[in-house]
C-alpha cells in the first residue's frame, strides 16, 4: 500500500507539536483490522492532545484522533469484509493507538463496530465519541431505573457535544430536558434541540446546604466542579447523574447525604475502556431508538483535512458550539 498522509503528534525533549507527515500502514499501530478513513472529527480532547494543552498521549509520536469513520479495506477479522463501513470511537486512540487523523486507519477488530443500517459514514462523525458517550450515559441511567416519569433532566455544558446530542435524544426518548449553559445566545440552538429550557449559569444560585431542593429527575454532567456537587445535592430520590466529563473543575467536594438520605446514583461513564458489547449495543441504539433528530443542527463546521490544524484553538478557548466533521477521503 503506499504512502498516506497523517497528522501526527511528536514530543520532542517535552514540546508538544503536530504536523501533517507522508507515512504507511506498517508505521501505523499494531490492529487486524485496516480502515480507509472517509471522516473523523473534532473533540475537545482532541484540541488538547494535538496543542499539548492536556496530556492525553501516553507513548509519541502518535496519530491524533479519537474518532474515525470508515470501510474496511483489508481484515484478518472474521468479523469484518472489505467494503464494510465501520466507526471507531475512543478504544484509547490518540492515547496509546494511532488515531483516526490519517488516510488509513489500523485498529483492532474489537474497537470497530459495523455502522447501524440508516447512518452513513458522515454521520457517524457527526455522532462521534461525543455521541457513543451520551447513549452510553442514557443506558447506564435507563439500566438504573431511570424513566420520564421521574422529572427533567439537566443537561450541563449543553452546547458542546456531548450535551448537544444528550439533549437531542433524551428529548427524543420522551425526557423533559433542561440546558444548562453559560451562553445565552445559543437559547435558540438549544431549544431546537429539544430543551424544555434554558438555565443559564450567571442566573442559578447553586447553594451550600448538604441538601439542596430536590428538583431533577437526573443529570448529564460534562463540567464537574461546583455544579457536579451543586447536581448530587439537587437530585430526587433515586435519580441518576451520569458524570462525563471535567470542563469546569476534575474537583468534586459534596457528602454522603445524597446518596444515604436520597439515594442518588453517581454514574461514571468512560466511553474508552468500555467492551465490544457495550460498544455494540450503544451504535445499535444510536441507529434506532436513540437516534439523534438534528444533527444538521449538531454539525455547525465541516472542515477539510488540510484545514485541521486551524480548528484547534477555538476548542480550546470554549468557543465551539455543536460538533465539528472533517472529511479526510475529500481532501
Amino acid at each position: 500500500m503506499q504512502a498516506f498522509k497523517a497528522y501526527r503528534i511528536h514530543n520532542d525533549d517535552g514540546k508538544i507539536s503536530a504536523r501533517f507527515e507522508s507515512i504507511s500502514v506498517d508505521d501505523l499501530t499494531e490492529g487486524d483490522v485496516v480502515i480507509r478513513s472517509a471522516f473523523s472529527d473534532v473533540n475537545y480532547k482532541d484540541a488538547l492532545a494535538a496543542t499539548g494543552t492536556g496530556k492525553i498521549l501516553r507513548k509519541y509520536p502518535l496519530v491524533g484522533g479519537i474518532d474515525v469513520s470508515g470501510r474496511v479495506e483489508t481484515s484478518a477479522s472474521d468479523r469484518f469484509k472489505p467494503g464494510d463501513p465501520v466507526v471507531v470511537c475512543g478504544c484509547e486512540l490518540s492515547e496509546i493507538r494511532d488515531g483516526g487523523y490519517a488516510e488509513y486507519v489500523r485498529v483492532p477488530a474489537d474497537c470497530a463496530v459495523a455502522i447501524p443500517d440508516g447512518l452513513s459514514e458522515f454521520d457517524a462523525m457527526a455522532i462521534g465519541t461525543a455521541g457513543f458517550t451520551a447513549a452510553l450515559a442514557v443506558q447506564r441511567m435507563e439500566n438504573n431505573g431511570q424513566t420520564p416519569e421521574h422529572g427533567p433532566i439537566l443537561v450541563t455544558g449543553a452546547t458542546g457535544g456531548v450535551g448537544s446530542i444528550a439533549i437531542d435524544i433524551l428529548s427524543g426518548a420522551g425526557y423533559d430536558v433542561v440546558a444548562y449553559t453559560g451562553k445565552k445566545s445559543a437559547e435558540e440552538y438549544l431549544i431546537g434541540l429539544g430543551a424544555s429550557r434554558v438555565l443559564l449559569r450567571e442566573e442559578t444560585d447553586l447553594g451550600k446546604r448538604p441538601l439542596e431542593r430536590a428538583e431533577w429527575g437526573g443529570a448529564v454532567d460534562n463540567l464537574g466542579g461546583d455544579v457536579l456537587t451543586w447536581l448530587t445535592r439537587s437530585t430526587k430520590p433515586f435519580g441518576n447523574i451520569a458524570s462525563i466529563g471535567l470542563a469546569a473543575s476534575h474537583e468534586l467536594n459534596t457528602t454522603v447525604m445524597p446518596f444515604i438520605l436520597r439515594g442518588v446514583s453517581l454514574l461514571g461513564i468512560n466511553s474508552v475502556l468500555c467492551s465490544a458489547s457495550m460498544r455494540q449495543s450503544a451504535w445499535q441504539r444510536l441507529g434506532s431508538d436513540l437516534r439523534p433528530r438534528y444533527l444538521d443542527r449538531i454539525v455547525t463546521q465541516r472542515v477539510a483535512f488540510a484545514d485541521l490544524p486551524g480548528v484547534f484553538d477555538d476548542y480550546i478557548h470554549g468557543k465551539v458550539t455543536g460538533r465539528t466533521v472533517v472529511s479526510i477521503a475529500e481532501d
